[in-house]
């Protein structure tokens, strides 16, 4: 087959990652494309990747053709900084309001509906469009959702006189108790079965990029400074925050949330997590 086709969501989150694939050769002999979880979910879905980081929800909505890659993940135990709910009012406040969730995700979604549901008994009114940190709440809205590099420049510069901010990761951690898996790495099926040498070449260097990068974490912070609108100790503090290890303990805090996403109907039915032969 010609190269194996890998998406790669490109936000600060995998870092590490994105730093061993364009500086340190971890991209040779793949294809890769490149943008935001709902372009990278959608496209895994309809066969144009072979492979790719997926939002979590994604995987339980498409667990029939899709198989998890071993230990890796993206997760946060408590806040975690880039899932970020901007409101015009206290959380506890809202009801029936109009919230605005970004077009880029996919789990935020499905999170932001369970933690007001279930922790703070509210039924808002959801829509999906684009929104900006620059004018985060639009003004038919009462709140917006925003994750990512957003999200991230919402926590670090916000406007407390004009909204009140949510750690979305730290909303969850207070609800369940638990860690929050917010993505992993999956492949198609066929893919797995039909190409297993691919398959290990992929996983090789996802595993080993994001090792080799977060390894070499001051190099990568340096390599993108210039480009955002972060000091170096932010985004420094900002990778100690994400973790990028999927052990037992953490596809069990995922099936909570899977759980809670099938009681309010969101998802049609709870996975079984299948995780992809690979020799590690």
């Amino acid at each position: 087959m010609n190269k194996p086709r890998l998406g790669h969501i490109n936000f600060l989150n995998v870092l590490p990652l994105t730093y061993s694939l364009q500086h340190c050769g971890f991209d040779e002999g793949i294809d890769i494309k490149k943008g935001v979880p709902s372009v990278m979910n959608n496209d895994l879905i309809n066969n144009r990747l072979d492979a790719s980081e997926i939002s979590s929800i994604v995987y339980a909505k498409n667990s029939d053709n899709l198989l998890i890659l071993p230990d890796m993940c993206v997760r946060a135990d408590g806040p975690v900084r880039s899932i970020i709910l901007v409101s015009r009012k206290p959380i506890y406040e809202i009801n029936e309001d109009k919230i605005i969730l970004t077009a880029q995700s996919a789990t935020s979604h499905t999170f932001a509906r369970i933690i007001l549901h279930k922790a703070y008994d509210a039924n808002p009114k959801y829509y999906t469009r684009h929104i900006t940190p620059e004018n985060p709440v639009p003004e038919d809205a009462t709140a917006a959702l925003f994750i990512g590099d957003d999200a991230l420049n919402l926590y670090y510069h916000q406007d407390k006189e004009k909204f009140y901010y949510y750690d979305m990761g730290m909303e969850w951690k207070k609800l369940t108790g638990r860690c929050m898996v917010y993505a992993v790495w999956a492949v198609h099926k066929d893919f797995a079965t039909n190409y297993p040498d691919q398959l290990q070449l992929l996983y090789e260097r996802l595993y080993k990029g994001l090792r080799h990068g977060y390894a070499r974490k001051q190099e990568a912070i340096n390599s993108i400074l210039d480009t955002k609108p972060f000091t170096y100790s932010q985004l420094s503090e900002y990778l100690e925050v994400i973790k990028w290890n999927l052990t037992e303990e953490y596809l069990d805090n995922l099936m909570v949330f899977y759980k809670y996403a099938y009681e309010m109907k969101l998802i049609p039915r709870i996975p079984k997590l299948k995780l992809a032969q690979i020799k590690i």
